[in-house]
Protein backbone atom coordinates (compact mmCIF):
# COMPACT_ATOMS: atom_id res chain seq x y z
CA UNK A 1 0.00 0.00 0.00
CA UNK A 2 0.79 3.84 -0.42
CA UNK A 3 4.04 4.56 1.78
CA UNK A 4 4.81 8.32 2.60
CA UNK A 5 8.53 7.62 3.49
CA UNK A 6 9.52 9.50 0.81
CA UNK A 7 8.42 13.13 2.23
CA UNK A 8 10.87 15.99 2.02
CA UNK A 9 12.53 16.69 5.35
CA UNK A 10 11.96 19.95 5.97
CA UNK A 11 14.55 20.47 8.31
CA UNK A 12 17.21 19.95 5.82
CA UNK A 13 15.50 22.31 3.14
CA UNK A 14 15.23 25.18 6.31
CA UNK A 15 19.02 23.69 6.98
CA UNK A 16 19.70 24.78 3.50
CA UNK A 17 18.26 27.87 3.40
CA UNK A 18 19.51 29.18 6.47
CA UNK A 19 23.40 28.04 5.42
CA UNK A 20 22.66 30.53 2.40
CA UNK A 21 21.87 33.10 4.51
CA UNK A 22 24.59 32.89 6.75
CA UNK A 23 22.34 31.65 9.89
CA UNK A 24 22.66 28.68 12.09
CA UNK A 25 20.92 25.71 11.11
CA UNK A 26 18.13 23.96 13.43
CA UNK A 27 16.53 20.76 12.91
CA UNK A 28 12.63 20.67 12.93
CA UNK A 29 11.32 17.85 15.54
CA UNK A 30 8.87 15.20 14.78
CA UNK A 31 5.73 17.80 16.14
CA UNK A 32 6.85 20.56 14.42
CA UNK A 33 7.22 18.66 10.76
CA UNK A 34 3.83 17.59 11.21
CA UNK A 35 2.41 21.07 10.60
CA UNK A 36 5.69 22.12 8.06
CA UNK A 37 4.21 22.84 4.50
CA UNK A 38 6.01 20.18 2.85
CA UNK A 39 4.21 17.44 4.70
CA UNK A 40 0.96 19.19 3.78
CA UNK A 41 2.01 19.12 0.25
CA UNK A 42 3.19 15.47 0.72
CA UNK A 43 -0.25 14.75 2.02
CA UNK A 44 -2.35 16.96 -0.03
CA UNK A 45 -0.19 14.71 -3.32
CA UNK A 46 -1.16 11.25 -1.73
CA UNK A 47 -4.43 12.37 -1.63
CA UNK A 48 -5.38 12.90 -5.12
CA UNK A 49 -2.80 9.99 -5.86
CA UNK A 50 -5.16 7.63 -4.43
CA UNK A 51 -8.96 8.83 -4.47
CA UNK A 52 -10.08 6.66 -6.69
CA UNK A 53 -8.31 2.98 -4.71
CA UNK A 54 -9.80 4.70 -1.60
CA UNK A 55 -13.86 5.13 -3.25
CA UNK A 56 -13.42 1.74 -5.34
CA UNK A 57 -12.25 -0.20 -2.05
CA UNK A 58 -13.55 -3.76 -0.90
CA UNK A 59 -16.49 -4.24 0.83
CA UNK A 60 -16.63 -0.39 1.39
CA UNK A 61 -14.71 2.82 0.52
CA UNK A 62 -10.87 2.48 2.61
CA UNK A 63 -7.20 2.45 2.16
CA UNK A 64 -4.06 2.20 4.14
CA UNK A 65 -0.97 3.62 3.90
CA UNK A 66 2.04 2.61 5.52
CA UNK A 67 4.85 5.06 7.44
CA UNK A 68 1.99 7.80 7.53
CA UNK A 69 3.31 10.08 10.11
CA UNK A 70 6.71 11.54 9.88
CA UNK A 71 9.23 9.03 12.01
CA UNK A 72 9.99 11.81 14.52
CA UNK A 73 6.31 12.24 15.53
CA UNK A 74 5.45 8.54 15.42
CA UNK A 75 8.79 7.38 17.30
CA UNK A 76 7.96 10.21 19.85
CA UNK A 77 4.38 9.11 20.48
CA UNK A 78 5.22 5.12 20.93
CA UNK A 79 7.89 6.19 23.34
CA UNK A 80 5.06 8.24 25.26
CA UNK A 81 1.92 6.06 24.83
CA UNK A 82 0.59 5.79 28.21
CA UNK A 83 0.46 2.23 29.77
CA UNK A 84 -2.66 0.68 31.03
CA UNK A 85 -1.59 1.96 34.58
CA UNK A 86 -0.53 5.34 33.72
CA UNK A 87 -3.99 6.38 33.02
CA UNK A 88 -7.60 6.30 34.01
CA UNK A 89 -8.72 4.67 31.14
CA UNK A 90 -12.17 3.84 30.14
CA UNK A 91 -12.76 0.10 30.14
CA UNK A 92 -14.80 -2.16 28.33
CA UNK A 93 -14.90 -5.54 29.56
CA UNK A 94 -17.56 -7.84 28.08
CA UNK A 95 -17.61 -10.51 25.81
CA UNK A 96 -17.79 -8.26 22.58
CA UNK A 97 -15.60 -5.39 23.43
CA UNK A 98 -12.57 -6.10 26.18
CA UNK A 99 -10.64 -2.79 25.29
CA UNK A 100 -9.31 0.59 27.19
CA UNK A 101 -10.04 4.47 25.59
CA UNK A 102 -8.96 7.43 26.68
CA UNK A 103 -10.52 10.76 25.05
CA UNK A 104 -8.91 13.76 27.16
CA UNK A 105 -6.41 14.86 24.66
CA UNK A 106 -5.90 17.45 26.35
CA UNK A 107 -4.41 15.06 29.84
CA UNK A 108 -1.92 13.29 27.38
CA UNK A 109 1.89 13.70 26.63
CA UNK A 110 2.58 16.66 24.37
CA UNK A 111 4.67 14.29 21.47
CA UNK A 112 0.90 12.13 21.80
CA UNK A 113 -1.30 14.85 22.10
CA UNK A 114 0.08 16.75 19.23
CA UNK A 115 -0.28 14.05 16.41
CA UNK A 116 -4.39 14.01 17.53
CA UNK A 117 -4.58 17.69 17.49
CA UNK A 118 -2.87 17.31 13.81
CA UNK A 119 -5.28 14.79 12.68
CA UNK A 120 -8.01 17.59 13.32
CA UNK A 121 -6.31 20.44 11.80
CA UNK A 122 -6.89 21.74 8.85
CA UNK A 123 -4.06 20.67 6.48
CA UNK A 124 -4.81 16.83 7.54
CA UNK A 125 -9.33 17.83 6.33
CA UNK A 126 -8.00 18.86 3.12
CA UNK A 127 -6.05 15.39 2.71
CA UNK A 128 -9.44 13.92 4.10
CA UNK A 129 -11.77 15.91 1.73
CA UNK A 130 -9.31 15.64 -1.35
CA UNK A 131 -9.22 11.77 -0.62
CA UNK A 132 -12.86 10.53 0.01
CA UNK A 133 -14.83 12.75 -2.03
CA UNK A 134 -16.69 13.87 1.09
CA UNK A 135 -17.16 17.82 1.11
CA UNK A 136 -17.05 20.25 4.34
CA UNK A 137 -15.33 17.61 6.67
CA UNK A 138 -15.82 18.88 10.22
CA UNK A 139 -13.56 17.32 12.92
CA UNK A 140 -14.33 16.24 16.70
CA UNK A 141 -12.72 18.52 19.22
CA UNK A 142 -14.15 16.02 21.95
CA UNK A 143 -12.59 13.06 20.36
CA UNK A 144 -16.27 11.00 21.10
CA UNK A 145 -15.20 7.31 21.05
CA UNK A 146 -11.68 8.20 19.59
CA UNK A 147 -8.50 9.40 21.30
CA UNK A 148 -6.32 6.50 22.35
CA UNK A 149 -6.92 2.59 22.56
CA UNK A 150 -5.38 -0.24 23.94
CA UNK A 151 -5.89 -3.83 23.86
CA UNK A 152 -4.49 -5.98 26.60
CA UNK A 153 -3.84 -9.79 25.54
CA UNK A 154 -7.25 -11.49 24.98
CA UNK A 155 -8.56 -8.22 24.38
CA UNK A 156 -11.35 -7.95 21.53
CA UNK A 157 -13.82 -5.88 19.57
CA UNK A 158 -16.22 -7.58 17.36
CA UNK A 159 -17.30 -6.84 14.35
CA UNK A 160 -19.78 -3.77 14.07
CA UNK A 161 -21.52 -0.92 12.44
CA UNK A 162 -20.90 2.53 14.48
CA UNK A 163 -22.82 5.08 16.14
CA UNK A 164 -23.74 7.09 13.01
CA UNK A 165 -24.62 10.71 14.69
CA UNK A 166 -22.54 12.61 16.85
CA UNK A 167 -24.48 12.87 20.45
CA UNK A 168 -23.56 16.67 21.16
CA UNK A 169 -23.53 18.50 17.49
CA UNK A 170 -26.10 15.91 16.10
CA UNK A 171 -23.36 15.77 12.97
CA UNK A 172 -23.59 12.67 10.74
CA UNK A 173 -20.95 10.61 10.90
CA UNK A 174 -18.84 9.42 7.86
CA UNK A 175 -14.99 9.13 8.34
CA UNK A 176 -12.69 7.21 10.67
CA UNK A 177 -8.73 7.11 11.03
CA UNK A 178 -6.91 4.97 12.60
CA UNK A 179 -3.21 4.91 13.57
CA UNK A 180 -1.13 2.09 14.90
CA UNK A 181 1.91 2.33 17.23
CA UNK A 182 2.94 -1.42 17.35
CA UNK A 183 6.69 -1.91 16.31
CA UNK A 184 7.75 -5.40 15.66
CA UNK A 185 4.45 -6.70 15.64
CA UNK A 186 4.42 -10.32 14.47
CA UNK A 187 0.96 -11.89 12.36
CA UNK A 188 0.57 -14.74 15.08
CA UNK A 189 -0.28 -11.73 17.43
CA UNK A 190 -3.51 -11.44 15.46
CA UNK A 191 -5.11 -8.16 16.21
CA UNK A 192 -6.01 -7.72 12.64
CA UNK A 193 -8.31 -4.87 11.71
CA UNK A 194 -11.23 -6.83 9.33
CA UNK A 195 -13.42 -5.11 7.14
CA UNK A 196 -16.67 -7.21 6.62
CA UNK A 197 -18.94 -7.91 3.71
CA UNK A 198 -22.74 -6.98 3.93
CA UNK A 199 -24.04 -10.17 4.62
CA UNK A 200 -21.65 -10.86 7.02
CA UNK A 201 -20.58 -13.87 5.56
CA UNK A 202 -16.79 -12.87 5.45
CA UNK A 203 -13.72 -10.21 6.38
CA UNK A 204 -12.84 -9.13 3.15
CA UNK A 205 -9.71 -7.18 4.20
CA UNK A 206 -7.25 -8.00 7.40
CA UNK A 207 -5.01 -5.16 8.04
CA UNK A 208 -2.39 -6.03 10.61
CA UNK A 209 -1.79 -3.15 12.92
CA UNK A 210 1.79 -2.38 12.17
CA UNK A 211 3.55 0.56 13.93
CA UNK A 212 2.86 3.61 11.66
CA UNK A 213 0.39 2.55 9.41
CA UNK A 214 -2.72 4.33 9.08
CA UNK A 215 -6.32 3.22 7.95
CA UNK A 216 -8.96 5.11 6.56
CA UNK A 217 -12.42 4.21 5.54
CA UNK A 218 -15.73 5.88 5.39
CA UNK A 219 -18.25 5.05 8.08
CA UNK A 220 -21.98 4.46 6.94
CA UNK A 221 -24.40 1.78 7.58
CA UNK A 222 -22.14 -1.70 5.86
CA UNK A 223 -19.29 -0.63 7.22
CA UNK A 224 -18.48 -3.61 9.18
CA UNK A 225 -15.41 -4.01 10.92
CA UNK A 226 -13.67 -4.85 14.35
CA UNK A 227 -10.71 -7.48 15.34
CA UNK A 228 -13.05 -9.90 16.92
CA UNK A 229 -10.00 -12.57 16.93
CA UNK A 230 -9.00 -12.16 20.98
CA UNK A 231 -5.26 -10.73 20.82
CA UNK A 232 -2.29 -13.20 21.24
CA UNK A 233 0.04 -10.79 21.97
CA UNK A 234 2.86 -11.78 24.53
CA UNK A 235 1.96 -10.30 28.06
CA UNK A 236 4.31 -7.67 28.07
CA UNK A 237 3.02 -6.14 24.76
CA UNK A 238 -0.53 -4.28 23.87
CA UNK A 239 -2.46 -3.58 20.79
CA UNK A 240 -1.74 0.19 21.00
CA UNK A 241 -3.91 2.52 18.06
CA UNK A 242 -4.84 6.46 18.07
CA UNK A 243 -8.13 6.89 16.44
CA UNK A 244 -9.67 10.32 14.81
CA UNK A 245 -13.69 10.16 13.75
CA UNK A 246 -15.12 12.95 11.48
CA UNK A 247 -18.71 14.49 10.42
CA UNK A 248 -20.56 16.14 7.98
CA UNK A 249 -23.55 18.16 8.51
CA UNK A 250 -25.96 15.43 6.38
CA UNK A 251 -25.06 12.85 4.04
CA UNK A 252 -26.55 11.23 0.80
CA UNK A 253 -29.98 11.02 0.89
CA UNK A 254 -29.23 7.19 0.13
CA UNK A 255 -27.49 6.69 3.72
CA UNK A 256 -29.84 8.22 5.56
CA UNK A 257 -31.20 5.93 8.52
CA UNK A 258 -32.30 6.27 12.25
CA UNK A 259 -30.18 7.49 15.22
CA UNK A 260 -28.27 4.80 16.32
CA UNK A 261 -25.08 3.79 18.66
CA UNK A 262 -22.88 0.96 18.05
CA UNK A 263 -24.43 -2.10 16.78
CA UNK A 264 -22.53 -5.54 16.75
CA UNK A 265 -22.98 -7.95 14.28
CA UNK A 266 -22.99 -11.93 14.31
CA UNK A 267 -20.33 -13.61 12.64
CA UNK A 268 -21.11 -16.99 11.10
CA UNK A 269 -21.41 -19.24 13.75
CA UNK A 270 -23.03 -16.93 16.28
CA UNK A 271 -26.37 -16.40 17.58
CA UNK A 272 -27.26 -12.46 16.72
CA UNK A 273 -27.19 -9.86 19.15
CA UNK A 274 -30.99 -9.27 20.76
CA UNK A 275 -32.20 -6.04 20.18
CA UNK A 276 -33.84 -3.55 22.12
CA UNK A 277 -37.00 -1.69 20.73
CA UNK A 278 -37.89 1.37 21.98
CA UNK A 279 -40.74 3.44 21.33
CA UNK A 280 -39.18 5.68 19.26
CA UNK A 281 -38.23 2.53 17.01
CA UNK A 282 -41.74 1.68 16.83
CA UNK A 283 -42.90 4.66 15.54
CA UNK A 284 -39.95 5.18 12.99
CA UNK A 285 -40.90 1.51 11.30
CA UNK A 286 -44.79 2.76 11.07
CA UNK A 287 -43.45 6.38 9.57
CA UNK A 288 -43.17 6.23 5.29
CA UNK A 289 -39.54 6.76 4.54
CA UNK A 290 -40.43 9.85 2.76
CA UNK A 291 -42.01 11.36 5.63
CA UNK A 292 -38.74 11.14 8.06
CA UNK A 293 -36.44 12.01 5.15
CA UNK A 294 -38.66 15.27 5.51
CA UNK A 295 -38.61 15.89 9.00
CA UNK A 296 -34.59 15.06 9.25
CA UNK A 297 -34.77 18.18 6.44
CA UNK A 298 -36.76 20.86 8.41
CA UNK A 299 -35.08 19.88 11.72
CA UNK A 300 -31.44 21.26 10.17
Amino acid sequence: MPRISEVVNESRIISENQQESGSSPQLLSGTEELFSEAFSKKLESLARENSEPYRRGKPFSHIYFDDFLPIGAAEAALRDFPEPKQLDWAEFNRPKERKLAFDAVEKLPRSVREVLYFLNSRPMIQFLEILTGIDGVIPDPYYVGGGLHQIKPGGNLEVHVDFNRHSKFKLDRRINLLIYLNKNWKEEYGGHFELWNRDMSAAEQKILPVFNRCAIFSTTEFSYHGHPTPLACPPDRTRKSMATYYYSNGRPEEEFSGEHTTLFQARPGQAPEKERTSMKDIVKAFTPPILVSAIRRIRK
